[in-house]
């Protein structure tokens, strides 16, 4: 019999289960960008981040950009498992990262991409893209293995980077 977690008592429907694209937290307007219910934390990024809706996915930059252009292509449908999706899902959403990836490569020209989901913190479907180059402070460990102080850019430094890569996505 698979243990189930305790029970958490009721939450708030998430803001995109109420409809909302958007909402203020700590006065930062966050976006939505997935639609999940009490089975996972709801995945919100500054809207300033947003970057494209893709086939069956969302892309948004990270919050934290020690290695410049590191984003997220977040699934829209709530799922934690790539098993739990069906196969054409499954498919489109590796061409999401592909093509996110790809866009990566034209804008930043890095010297690999890292791919990784995990999903431990947030139980929903989410590649973690990372361009890498070889004088970036971490090369070549894992990103997760340089402890640093997170580098989030302002505003206007965040739609900039949206925009390059929204550009090669196309």
């Amino acid at each position: 019999v698979p243990l189930r977690p305790a029970a958490r008592g009721p939450r708030p429907a998430p803001p995109a289960a109420r409809g909302q694209s958007s909402l203020r937290f700590f006065g930062v307007t966050l976006a939505v960008v997935g639609t999940c219910d009490e089975r996972c934390q709801l995945l919100e990024m500054p809207a300033d981040h947003a970057i494209a809706e893709l086939s069956v996915s969302r892309i948004v930059l990270y919050d934290d950009q020690t290695f410049p252009g590191y984003c997220l292509v977040i699934l829209r449908e709530h799922a934690t498992e790539l098993f739990h999706l069906t196969p054409a899902v499954r498919t489109a959403l590796l061409e999401d990262v592909c093509r996110a990836a790809e866009a990566l490569q034209r804008a930043f020209r890095p010297t690999k991409i890292n791919y990784a989901v995990l999903g431990n913190q947030s139980p929903h479907i989410h590649w973690h893209l990372i361009p890498r180059r070889a004088d970036d402070p971490a090369w070549p460990r894992p990103v997760w293995s340089h402890p640093h102080e997170k580098q989030v850019p302002p505003p206007a430094r965040a739609r900039e980077v949206a925009r390059v890569i929204r550009e090669a996505l196309r």
